[in-house]
């Protein structure tokens, strides 16, 4: 993954070079079209996705509860703690999705903690509904 593509990403973009460094080394870039289905409501969470380019929208119980853009990111609770999807996220455009497994995030917290800190202070934050 190139280091510059994660600087325009607001959760990367105060790190450092090092940082910078391992998470492009761990993360991928993946591609998919309008009307995927990124992530059910109910499954397990394996993967967290940031959005590079493009736009999704959040259902939870079958209700719209939000639309997505570049730089939010889906997954991160159920990737920190080890939880159920709780909202189904579709695609309503064509997308670039930076990815990170589990396992990747389980290396970020050790090598880069800034990144897996701002990742906790936004799940705080949807808790709170803000």
């Amino acid at each position: 993954m190139d280091v510059a593509r994660l600087k325009s990403i607001d959760v990367f973009a105060q790190l450092g070079e090092d940082a910078m460094g391992t998470i492009a080394a761990l993360a991928s870039e993946v591609s998919v079209p309008a009307g995927k289905e990124l992530v059910r409501e109910g499954d397990f969470s394996y993967d967290l996705l940031v959005i590079q380019e493009g736009t999704a929208r959040v259902h939870r119980g079958g209700e719209h509860v939000a639309d997505l853009g570049p730089g939010d990111i889906i997954g991160e609770m159920g990737v920190l703690e080890r939880a159920q999807r709780n909202a189904t996220v579709t695609a309503t455009s064509s997308m670039v999705l930076v990815t990170l497994d589990r396992w990747d995030v389980k290396r970020l917290a050790k090598l880069a903690p800034p990144v897996v800190e701002d990742l906790k202070a936004l799940i705080q934050a949807r808790r709170a509904g803000t």
